[in-house]
């Protein structure tokens, strides 16, 4: 996923469009929000950290405040 977000933002720069703009954004949040819940699942089931997954699941929760918040607001992206 990082590396198809760069290529998107990449080809959105050549070819000016907005909507591959976002896309890529999207791309990228996808990317993060995996990794995060699989750090969550990885502690908890190798480590047997009890509060991994919580705490990953916290740690997403800013990420999906953010995206609502500027779809609330209507901003199409919130991508720089």
């Amino acid at each position: 996923m990082p590396w198809r977000a760069r290529e998107k933002r990449r080809l959105s720069s050549a070819t000016g469009s907005a909507a591959l703009r976002a896309d890529a954004a999207e791309s990228m949040l996808c990317a993060y929000l995996s990794i995060i819940a699989l750090l969550g699942l990885v502690g908890h089931a190798f480590f047997g950290i009890d509060w991994a997954d919580p705490v990953a699941a916290m740690a997403i929760t800013p990420f999906i405040v953010w995206e609502a918040w500027g779809a609330l607001r209507g901003k199409q992206c919130l991508c720089p």
